[in-house]
């Protein structure tokens, strides 16, 4: 795989007055599904080995990481029947030996058993340390319901009791990191909730691609400028690993990137190739800019009570019935 490394974080507004924290240098891999699962985790070792060897100490990988996506077509009577066990299954067992072998933390996604009775399973992030330990875990939220991403009749939607958590690995020096999923990634309430709970990082294992019903709209740009956005109000940096290939019922676009709270993309992926990106982060930009630009505490929460209010039946665009 194609490493792309940007090694020279861009410069932040920290004060002369306030010791600099040392960056934090981490990797992701973008990688096409490949139907041999031999083969498939080889070439992810790889990527990971290769990040590793740039420094990275976290690497990140693309959502549903060994599975071929599935949701490009409506689940049957049976949804749940590719879904795994948590911790007692092929993508926990494969982050292990990973992040055993190179010394890293690191993160997968994998379809999660959930044992009820519709047989929808979660869409779950996983982060694993070199010991096999299971240092986080998070369900995606926020369930895609359109033509070629059909997850609504694959995934229920994370619990609200379990939304919102954020991780301080030792390994990372206590870096916060959050860990939302792909379609979570187009709500600023999402990015700015993980913010208010101290998140410095959130990571998006991703996997989106053309529109089958729009086959000549790109969403590419659209998909981009929202994250990047969404980490500039809430002063995070964003990680963000998508597959690459033509799985068949959707063509995915690649182009993973990370970018800072300042808005800047430190590396990007190609579209069309699998790749390595590995980058510091500067953790101090998070408070340099939420000082500049103080998002967070000139909030106004007694005006946002419509935002938690159900859409309005015959009204999914807004307003009244």
């Amino acid at each position: 795989m194609r490493v792309i490394t940007s090694t020279a974080p861009p410069a932040s507004l920290a004060r002369a007055d306030r010791e600099a924290r040392p960056p934090l240098r981490i990797g992701l891999v973008q990688h096409a599904w490949d139907p041999d699962p031999a083969a498939l985790e080889q070439r992810l070792s790889e990527g990971i080995g290769a990040a590793a060897e740039q420094g990275a100490r976290a690497v990140f990988l693309p959502e549903l990481t060994l599975s071929r996506y599935p949701a490009f077509e409506r689940a049957g009577t049976e949804p749940g029947r590719a879904a795994e066990e948590l911790t007692d299954g092929p993508t926990y067992a494969f982050a292990c030996r990973a992040a055993k072998e190179h010394g890293v933390l690191v993160h997968a996604s994998l379809y999660e058993r959930a044992d009820a009775a519709d047989g929808l399973g979660f869409n779950t992030a996983i982060l694993v340390g070199p010991d096999g330990e299971l240092l986080g875990r998070t369900r995606k939220l926020h369930i895609p319901v359109s033509p070629g991403y059909y997850e609504d009749t694959y995934f229920r939607a994370g619990p609200a009791e379990d939304a919102y958590p954020v991780y301080r690995p030792g390994a990372l020096d206590g870096a916060a990191l959050g860990l939302p999923t792909c379609w979570d990634e187009w709500f600023p309430e999402v990015s700015r909730c993980y913010s208010l709970a101290g998140a410095e990082l959130l990571v998006y294992p991703t996997a989106i691609g053309s529109e089958p019903t729009f086959p000549g709209f790109d969403t590419q740009p659209l998909w981009r400028k929202v994250i990047v956005a969404n980490g500039i109000t809430a002063g995070t940096f964003m990680v963000v690993p998508n597959r690459t290939g033509d799985e068949g019922g959707l063509r995915f676009y690649g182009s993973s990137f990370i970018s800072d709270p300042y808005g800047r993309v430190l590396v990007e992926a190609p579209r069309e190739q699998e790749a390595v990106l590995v980058a510091d982060l500067d953790l101090d930009a998070r408070k340099d800019w939420l000082d500049l630009f103080p998002f967070l505490t000139t909030r106004r929460p007694d005006t946002y009570a419509a935002l938690t209010e159900p859409v309005v039946p015959g009204a999914p665009y807004g307003g009244k019935a």
